[in-house]
């Protein structure tokens, strides 16, 4: 059974930085193409950025230069370090696992920013 739990979500004020994580199981995880999704209220699901399989990263313009994706293929884990960040990052952040068959998906974590 596949699982992508994501944690390190919470309250934080304007500035602030946040690190989450995504745990997997029941993939191949190093084979995989990491991404982190936001969703803010009322809006649709947003690419943060992604690592693939070889540490390649790509991030949306308005995450570059705040936001690191990195990934630790002996633990199973994709991070996602959140750095000076805005009111307007309050979103839920999901994880996902993408390959040529198919992808995977979190819960999600609330990450919310206060001013």
């Amino acid at each position: 059974q596949v699982q992508l739990v994501e944690s390190g979500g919470g309250l934080v004020q304007a500035g602030g930085s946040l690190r989450l994580s995504c745990s997997a199981s029941g993939i191949a995880f190093s084979a995989y193409t990491m991404g982190w999704y936001r969703q803010a209220p009322g809006k649709q699901r947003e690419l943060v950025g992604s690592i693939t399989s070889r540490g390649g990263t790509n991030y949306a313009d308005s995450m570059k230069g705040r936001f690191t994706i990195s990934r630790d293929n002996a633990k199973n884990t994709v991070y996602l370090q959140m750095n000076s960040l805005k009111v307007e990052d309050t979103a839920v952040y999901y994880c996902n696992a993408y390959i040529y068959r198919g992808e995977y998906w979190g819960q999600g974590t609330q990450v919310t920013v206060s001013s």
